[in-house]
């Protein structure tokens, strides 16, 4: 089996390290990344070193010595392509990936927010529409059409502090799901490589209502904090704020609601697991820090556009929308 991670960062090195060096990954999988850079150089020189959690906190590093280029070509047709990007480089990986495909090559999609794909052969009042928050003039689609796709949703948390570097933190939950909801062999196989990787994997009947779950924590404490300069704890701890991403929350609930995608619980209970995970840094905040571009439209534009298609009106997902969107301008 030949897998190759597109993108090194802190979920990608997690991913393309586990399935290299665990002991249950078959003698007979290859795994490679795409990268490019400082991120690419610092793989070939010393290898993409990973440290994991640990029971007693001291953590242990794992070094996996993967091939590595920035040519897709060069790695050629993989099995399996898992996209381990943020969704503002989609359109660019569009842009370089075609060397990885083969007539059945599956793409696992593992982004926050809402993926390119999330319309496409879904029902509801949405059927039939594209989103261009997302994937503007529909460039993502062309290359890596729903039909490649198996949709997923990471649990677990990672920084890269330096390139080719990753501090993986905490969790190792992956849910993947085919998009019809059926259960296909490249499903199976997909999972089964994961598993014998070392992660915890689910597989979904319906992958969606698992991505919309996410976002639906994502969508506010990850920009406010990115705003704010504040951790999770914090912006929880405050009454104004913490009444204000409910609000949000909830008109992401009801948006939710008209696609198809419900979610039972309420914004409180939502933040009680949010507290459970401790105060931490999401990582829109550490992208905020390190100057990178952040991933706003998958969060947060997506879910306006999708409150435009179902009528529902979003005021309070507009004003973090818009206030981030200046932050980022200004900056």
């Amino acid at each position: 089996m030949r897998i190759c991670v597109v993108g090194a960062g802190a979920i990608g090195g997690v991913i393309a390290a586990r399935l290299a060096t665990a002991e249950g990954t078959a003698k007979d999988t290859e795994v490679s990344v795409l990268a490019r850079g400082a991120t690419l150089s610092a793989i070939r020189d010393r290898g993409l070193r990973v440290s994991a959690p640990s029971p007693d906190s001291t953590g242990a590093t794992v070094t996996a010595r993967v091939a590595a280029s920035d040519d897709a070509a060069e790695l050629g047709t993989q099995d399996f392509v898992v996209i381990a990007v943020k969704a503002q480089s989609m359109t660019g990986v569009a842009e370089v990936v075609d060397g990885l495909l083969g007539p059945s090559t599956a793409v696992l999609s593992t982004l926050n927010g809402v993926p390119w794909w999330f319309l496409d052969g879904f029902g509801g009042p949405a059927a039939g529409h594209h989103l261009d928050s997302v994937d503007p003039g529909g460039k993502i689609a062309s290359v890596l059409p729903a039909s490649r796709v198996i949709g997923g949703t990471v649990h677990l948390s990672a920084a890269s502090p330096a390139p080719g570097e990753v501090s993986w933190r905490a969790g190792n939950g992956l849910i993947v799901g085919e998009l019809d909801g059926s259960s296909s062999p490249r499903l199976g196989a997909l999972a089964g490589v994961l598993r014998a990787g070392g992660f915890d994997v689910t597989v979904s009947a319906r992958i969606r209502d698992d991505v919309w779950y996410k976002l639906w924590g994502n969508l506010t404490l990850n920009p406010i904090c990115a705003l704010t300069g504040a951790s999770t704890g914090p912006a929880l701890d405050d009454d104004l704020v913490r009444d204000f991403v409910s609000r949000a929350m909830l008109e992401a609930r009801a948006i939710g609601e008209r696609i198809g995608c419900p979610i039972a619980q309420s914004p409180e209970d939502r933040h009680a697991v949010t507290r459970k995970l401790g105060d931490f840094v999401p990582s829109m905040l550490q992208d905020a820090r390190a100057g990178r571009p952040l991933e706003l439209d998958a969060l947060t534009g997506a879910v306006r556009e999708l409150g435009t298609l179902v009528g529902v009106p979003t005021p309070c997902v507009d004003a973090i929308h818009g206030l981030t969107r200046l932050w980022m301008s200004a900056r």
